[in-house]
Parts: C-alpha cells; sequence; structure tokens
C-alpha cells in the first residue's frame, strides 16, 4: 500500500485552494470479456475530464489516481508529460489559472479484492460482472479525481459495455449508438459514484408520493443480482421495505428523496454489507437467500436497506467535510435503519436485535486499546479504513437513543429536517449539527457532545438497594463506573425496572421509574417505598449505552429463573449483561455455558437465540479453561441435539439449532447424525436440509476428517455456483491435514492469485478450533510475514490477513509474549497495522484473563 495515502493536512490545504465544477467520465469496459493480456493486469480505458477553479492562480496541487499508466495529461490545452506528472498515485498539476479543465487519458485496472472496479467471473456459466465500491478512496481506481468528501461536484458518466450488456450507474442511463449515457448527479462526493455493468437479472418497480403542498414525487425502482441468483431472488420483498422506508422518512425527513432513480444491486464477492452510493445501492448478494433463513436474516436485510437509504439524507445529501466525523453519516444511519423497521416494517422487535447484537459490536470495540470517541482523530485514508468500526456504528447509533431520550424525538426529528435544508449538497462538521439540535431541543449540546462524542470507553452501571425490615426499598441507588484508562462518568437517561415472580412464576416488572444518572452514585427517588424486588434491572428498555451489572439477589434470580423472564427486550438485555460479565472475567464461561443450556431453549427471539449460540461458541473455543473445553463442548453438543429434536418442525428455532449443532459437533454419535441428515439416513420432522444446510454440515464433518476432498468435489458438482465454489474453498481449507495447512497458507499469504472473497473463505477453513496442534506452527510464520503483507497488498487484503491469522487459538502467554515482541520492533510499522495488531493483542489478553477466572471456577 505504499503511496497511496492521504492525510488530513493534505485535503484541507486541497480544499482551501480548489473548488469543483464537474467530472465527464468515460469508461470502456469492452475488455472485461475476451482473453486476459500476456503480460500485466487485465486493463480498461478511463478519459476524465475535470473541471475546477483555484483560489490562488499559480500555485500547484495534485490529483488522484492508482493506474498502471497513463495515455495522456493535458492542463488548459497543455500537454503535460506523462511519466514525469504521473507517480502511480498522483498527478502533479503546476502553475494552475482560475479556471481549469485536466484531462487523463488512463489505463486502469480492474480488480479481485472487491476495490475499484471489481470483475467476476461467475463459474456457473462463465458470464462477467462488474461493479465499483470506493469508500473511502477506491474511485480513484477507476478514475482520475480529487479524493476527498469534501470536494463535491456534478458528475457525468459515459460507458461502453460488451454488447448485450447492461451499464448502470448514479443517475439514469440510455444506450444511444453502444454508449451508455447517464443523467449528470446532484453534487456528491467521489466516494459515492458508482458504476455497474454485466448481464445483470433486472427487475423494476416504481413509488409515488404526493405531498401536502401537492406536489409529486415518482422514483423509478430497480433491483438486480447475477442470473445464476435470480431464481432465488425475492425481489418483491426488497421492492415492499424500500416502499415503506421511503414513505417512513419522507414524513419524518420532510425533503424528497433528491437523487432520482433508487436501484438496489446485489452484487458478488462485495466486502461491506452494503454501500449508500445515491440512486445505484450496492449490497453483498448473500442478502439473496438460497436456503431456508430464519426471520432474523430478513430482519437484518431489512435494516441494511433502511440504513443505506438513510444515507441519502446523512452522507450523500449532506456529507461530513473529513473523515473524523463519519459518524455523521454511520452513527445517524445505523440507528435510522433500526428506528424505520420499527416504525415502518413488519420487524417490529428490531429493537430487540439492536441491543443483544448491534451493541454487542460496541461494547466489544469500546473496550479495546484502539477505542476513540465517536468523534476520531482521522489522520490519515488508512485511519479511515479502520474506523468503519462498531465505535461509529453502533456505539454512535446507541448514543442517538440514547439523544432522543435525551432531548425528545420530535426536537431530534426537528433538527434534522433543519440540518438538511441549511446543508442540502453541502459539508457539515460536528457543530453544524449540535447547533440545530440546540435550537429545537433548548438544551446544552456542547456538553453532551463533549461527554458522548469526545470521550471513549463505556460506563457499568450497577443497582444498589437498601431495604427496610419488613421488605421494602429504602434507598435504590445507580453505581457508575469507568475504566481507568477512560474514566469519563457520563450523564445518562436511564429506566430501572424492578422484577419478581408471579404466583404462576413468571418473572414481570411490577415498577419502573426513568433517572439521570450523573457521577459516581445517583439515588433514584421515585422507587422508594416499592416493594423488595427479586431483580433490578438498570437500563430497562435500553435508552442509554452501558454495561449493566447486576447485585447479588438479582445475579441468583437469573441463574435460577432467566427463562421466566416474560418480557424478550428485558431477557436480551439480561442475557446481553452477563455476557459481558463473562468476556470481563466476572463470570465463569462454563456457568455462562450452563446458563444458555439451560434457558436458550425457551428463548422466543430467534435473533436472541442465535446471539446466544454464536456466544456460546465463543466461550467455549476462547474463554472457557483449556482442560474443560472437551466437556463443555459435549454439554453443548447433547444441548443442540435435545432441542433440535424438541423445536416445533419447521420453525426458525430448528434450523437456529441444527446449524448451532453443526458448529459443535465432535464426538462420532454427533457427527454420525450429522452424516445421516445429509444423506438421508437420518431425519428430523420438519428440518429440510436445503444446500446451505447441506454445506455447513459438511464443513464440520470435513473439519472432523469424516468427509475428503472427492466428498467435496461431488458436492460442488451438485452445487456448481459461484456460492458453492465459496463453500468448497472453505471446507478444503478446513481438512485436518499439515499439507492442507500449508498450501492454504501459500494461497492467501505468499499468493495474490485469490479474489477477496476466495480468500476470506479461505481464511475461515484455515482457522479451525478443532485443529489447534496443527495450526501452532503458523505463530511465528504469522508475525514474520504481516509486516510484507501489509506493504504489498491492498489494504482490504492486508486486513483480512492480519485480522483473520492472527494466532489466537494459540491462546497462551508465549502467543502474548510473540505478539509484544512484535510491537517492540514494529515500532515504525504503519499505524493501521499496529492498530490491528494491537487489538488482536488485547482479545487474547481478554481470553486468558477470562480462561484463568474459568479455571477458579467450580463444576456446576
Amino acid at each position: 500500500m505504499p503511496g497511496e495515502n492521504l492525510t488530513r493536512d493534505e485535503a484541507r490545504e486541497r480544499a482551501a485552494l480548489l473548488s469543483v465544477e464537474g467530472y465527464e467520465v468515460s469508461l470502456d469496459l469492452r475488455s472485461a470479456v475476451g482473453d486476459a493480456p500476456e503480460e500485466g493486469p487485465r486493463t480498461f480505458r478511463s478519459v476524465t475530464t475535470l473541471r475546477f477553479r483555484c483560489a490562488e492562480p499559480g500555485a500547484s496541487s495534485f490529483a488522484d489516481l492508482i493506474a498502471p499508466a497513463v495515455t495522456s495529461v493535458s492542463l488548459n490545452g497543455r500537454d503535460l508529460d506523462p511519466g514525469a506528472a504521473f507517480d502511480g498515485t498522483r498527478i502533479l498539476l503546476e502553475d494552475l489559472a482560475a479556471d481549469n479543465e485536466l484531462v487523463v487519458d488512463a489505463q486502469c485496472a480492474y480488480s479481485r479484492t472487491g476495490e475499484g472496479m471489481h470483475r467476476f467471473v461467475d463459474p456457473e456459466d462463465g458470464e462477467v460482472y462488474l461493479y465499483t465500491q470506493y469508500e473511502p478512496a477506491d474511485s480513484r481506481r477507476v478514475f482520475a479525481n480529487f479524493e476527498q468528501p469534501d470536494l463535491k461536484a456534478p458528475f457525468r458518466f459515459e460507458v461502453r459495455a460488451p454488447e448485450g450488456w447492461t451499464a448502470w450507474s448514479n443517475g439514469v442511463g440510455e444506450l444511444t449508438d453502444g454508449v451508455w449515457r447517464f443523467a449528470e448527479t446532484k453534487p456528491i462526493s467521489t466516494y459515492i459514484t458508482s458504476v455497474l455493468a454485466g448481464p445483470y437479472h433486472y427487475v423494476t418497480d416504481s413509488y409515488s408520493r404526493v405531498f401536502a403542498d401537492g406536489s409529486k414525487l415518482e422514483i423509478p425502482l430497480g433491483a438486480m443480482c447475477r442470473k445464476g441468483l435470480a431464481p432465488h431472488f425475492d425481489a418483491d420483498d426488497v421492492f415492499l421495505v424500500t416502499k415503506q422506508g421511503l414513505d417512513f422518512f419522507h414524513d419524518h425527513f420532510d425533503y424528497p428523496y433528491p437523487f432520482g432513480k433508487y436501484d438496489q444491486a446485489f452484487v458478488p464477492e462485495y466486502n461491506l454489507g452494503a454501500m449508500e452510493n445515491p440512486g445505484l445501492v450496492t449490497f453483498r448478494e448473500e442478502f439473496i437467500f438460497r436456503g431456508k433463513v430464519t426471520q432474523t436474516s430478513y430482519e437484518g436485510r431489512a435494516n441494511v436497506i433502511l440504513h443505506e437509504m438513510a444515507h441519502m439524507w446523512f452522507g450523500d445529501l449532506v456529507t461530513m467535510v473529513w473523515w473524523d466525523d463519519l459518524w455523521l453519516k454511520e452513527s445517524f444511519a445505523d440507528f435510522m435503519g433500526t428506528f424505520a423497521n420499527v416504525g415502518a416494517t413488519r420487524f417490529k422487535d428490531a429493537w430487540i436485535t439492536f441491543a443483544n447484537r448491534r451493541k454487542a459490536w460496541a461494547y466489544r470495540a469500546d473496550q479495546l486499546p484502539s477505542t476513540h470517541p465517536i468523534t476520531a482523530d482521522i489522520r490519515d485514508l488508512q485511519d479511515a479504513k479502520l474506523n468503519f468500526d462498531g465505535i461509529t456504528y453502533a456505539k454512535g447509533a446507541s448514543v442517538l437513543k440514547q439523544l432522543v431520550a435525551y432531548v425528545g424525538q420530535d426536537a431530534f426529528l426537528e433538527g434534522a429536517r433543519r440540518y438538511f435544508k441549511r446543508n442540502a449538497y453541502g459539508n457539515t462538521r460536528l457543530g453544524d449539527l449540535l447547533s440545530v439540535l440546540e435550537e429545537t431541543s433548548g438544551r446544552d449540546m456542547a456538553g453532551w457532545a463533549r461527554a458522548w462524542l469526545q470521550t471513549a470507553g463505556v460506563n457499568s452501571l450497577t443497582p444498589q438497594t437498601l431495604l427496610s425490615a419488613d421488605g421494602r426499598i429504602t434507598e435504590l441507588a445507580v453505581l457508575q463506573e469507568a475504566a481507568p484508562s477512560h474514566p469519563e462518568l457520563r450523564p445518562h437517561r436511564v429506566a430501572v425496572g424492578l422484577y419478581r415472580r408471579t404466583p404462576e412464576g413468571a418473572l414481570e416488572r411490577y415498577a419502573r421509574a426513568e433517572a439521570d444518572v450523573d457521577g459516581p452514585r445517583t439515588v433514584v427517588t421515585e422507587l422508594a417505598g416499592a416493594e423488595a424486588p427479586e431483580l433490578v434491572l438498570v437500563n430497562d428498555d435500553d435508552l442509554t449505552y452501558c454495561k449493566i451489572r447486576f447485585d447479588e439477589t438479582s445475579l441468583d434470580t437469573l441463574r435460577a429463573h432467566l427463562g421466566d423472564l416474560t418480557d424478550p427486550l428485558a431477557r436480551a438485555l439480561a442475557w446481553s449483561a452477563l455476557w459481558n460479565m463473562t468476556r470481563d472475567a466476572l463470570l465463569p464461561a462454563r456457568d455462562f455455558v450452563d446458563l444458555v443450556l439451560r434457558y436458550a431453549g425457551r428463548e422466543s427471539d430467534i435473533g436472541v437465540l442465535q446471539m446466544l449460540h454464536a456466544w456460546s461458541g465463543t466461550a467455549l473455543v476462547h474463554y472457557a479453561a483449556p482442560d474443560w473445553r472437551g466437556t463443555g463442548g459435549r454439554l453443548l453438543a447433547e444441548g443442540a441435539v435435545a432441542e433440535l429434536r424438541r423445536a416445533e418442525p419447521g420453525s426458525g428455532q430448528q434450523l437456529a439449532w441444527a446449524r448451532f449443532l453443526a458448529s459443535v459437533a465432535a464426538a462420532p454419535a454427533d457427527l454420525q447424525l450429522l452424516r445421516g441428515l445429509l444423506d438421508g439416513t437420518a431425519r428430523i420432522d420438519g428440518l429440510e436440509v436445503d444446500q446451505e444446510l447441506r454445506w455447513t454440515f459438511l464443513e464440520q464433518l470435513t473439519a472432523h476428517g469424516e468427509a475428503d476432498e472427492a466428498a467435496l468435489d461431488a458436492e460442488l458438482a451438485r452445487d456448481d455456483t459461484a456460492t458453492g465454489k465459496r463453500h468448497q474453498v472453505r471446507c478444503l481449507a478446513a481438512r485436518p491435514s499439515a499439507a492442507v495447512k500449508a498450501q492454504a497458507w501459500a494461497q492467501v499469504v505468499e499468493s495474490d492469485a485469490l479474489s477477496n472473497a476466495l480468500v476470506e473463505a479461505t481464511i475461515a477453513g484455515f482457522e479451525r478450533s478443532s485443529q489447534r496442534d496443527l495450526l501452532a506452527p503458523y505463530a511465528e510464520k504469522y508475525f514474520a510475514a504481516i509486516a510484507r503483507v501489509w506493504d504489498e497488498r491492498s489494504i482490504q487484503i492486508g486486513m483480512d490477513v492480519v485480522r483473520g491469522l492472527f494466532p489466537a487459538l494459540q491462546d497462551s502467554q508465549a502467543t502474548l509474549d510473540a505478539t509484544d515482541a512484535w510491537l517492540t520492533a514494529h515500532e515504525d510499522a504503519a499505524p493501521a497495522l499496529r492498530r490491528l495488531v494491537l487489538e488482536a493483542r488485547d482479545d487474547l489478553a481478554r481470553a486468558l484473563r477470562a480462561q484463568d477466572c474459568d479455571a477458579a471456577a467450580t463444576t456446576r
């Protein structure tokens, strides 16, 4: 990644000097098909005409471009020497005029890493599909530009594509004389421009809205995917959620959707969940479900659709000046995705998923050594790439949920409406949003921002209850703590719920009070005099962002009666709190596993159930004492089999337990059951073993030596698709063989032949918790390789390798010492690389502390 970085200071200097009037970009993509060149990468022609103004005539600046070759460069009619002007990442622009025209004719490379113009060949039918992905700074791999979010401009794209293809971009397109020409966009940032081309399966619909003033808005809708996925594409449901979302945001934002059409493309080998390109949103194609999935998957897809739609206002219409304020788009979109999901769609329990799943991501990120304020210090593009994290998304969204409770929903939404109208097509900073929220709420937003946006770390809230002799509360206080590394105590708006069992045995809330918690100890006066509770739930209803702790009575109640807690959100919050205690080495991993075994089968919310499966797997692999792992794995497998047989036939719970069994099966009987379900000799009423479930079972069988390469080849013949190929590659790398591991390592670390999706699949198969001994030699190899990988490969592949191959399964003090030795020896390594290693080190140190806690526990 040498030479590709851009610093914040450079961006500020360029923004002060230049303003952009418009782009015309012509791409010739006909080279996407046919034979590859004998030497060098496969390339396409990119011609950019860029018109811009310079505040200081005579000054110098630069344009951004990453390309194998530049054919010509012309500045204001003056031909420049490409060899002198272009260094591989930048084009030097000297002696600028007040008004300038730059024309760059370049040969840009197709990507296999999901960055820039990604080229995918479908193994099923040989068809080629193209799409672009840019955030934060990969549009310069496709056309010459000023690659920073505050130099917005209108764009005109034209595309020459192979015969029979269709091309799409942000604006409406028309094919004339063999060229696709697209309508000029509104002023937008470079990173949200987009081009898509290929023989995509395309479905259309439309949305219309009549506003109170009588005006009417018509939005053409489109949705597309590879032809091979067309039989599985439920476009009607995608359009349903899209229309519901557009209605919701029009109702609440009072600003009509500003970008014309609304296409949504589900594309292969995508690095992200989705990307908010105006008029042409892109999604990973895994959101098209080839087999049966639970309602959680549909809810998750709807949430992503609405998240990206919220970006049309938060991020696309109004954009942050620099990546420091990434939260101005991502935190709001993450919050609005769930807010709209609950308010507009069939997924009325989406806040439960948010509390249980999204916040878990935030809590982990906020306790890493790389934690940062929501408004982060982003020095350069590598920092920006790594800051698409749990802080920016999930913590930011959690804080906005707290803000809504703090200022009121009406004031919050009115602030958003004013923000859009004042800053449309412009760029903003933190203060621009805070000023309108102060107007609409009358609250001091500066103090709130200092506490919540400009400090890092998560607070813990613990109840303290004093009782009278007759069993009533004399005082209930909330104690607030912070980690020494981030000692900020914040103001929290919380609800405190009191729970006790009914005569029928249900654990239900009988009293609730809201309070502003501020400082180390806050008394909740409204609950004085209430009858003694069996459970005190701080942050009931999930109003704030914090780690919940329990007093001894409450914890004992949960141990004995967690399954009797009737409210699904309260139950999700209790589970989340217990998981945080496990991660913090306050609750032995075997105790958490025991709670899952006793109560997960009674969990009605399928999303919570699937999260419990993931957490209990992590507890077993990373947090349990090594000498208990065998026992814990056996107990989880036995529990999974029992619950699988007990679950309602055909239900989401049944499917979830089947998938969980496939992740923990190790004993011969359990593997035999998987084999029987796979070949039809065993049956469980209602369980449909479709193609996706077949691969899930095969992966575990392969990892335990119960299926060989021939079986995997046969399965690929049965499912000879791009998705099937990824499954096969993962299973091949999962085989318990030293030769297999050596081959997988070489394919990922020593070669760049694999695409991003196959790198991801190979890493996933390589890292198997049942194969710790086989993987032991790669700890030393990892530390010897990562600096070179980071320097030589794209940032996306670098991140995949550094994160995915860290020797976390070699969970010993020796691995921790080796990590520290690498960090000491590489103090001058790229900050982004050091951050990834520091994060992995912290996870390992946490695991060792949790294992010590578990080893000290007595088996219950």
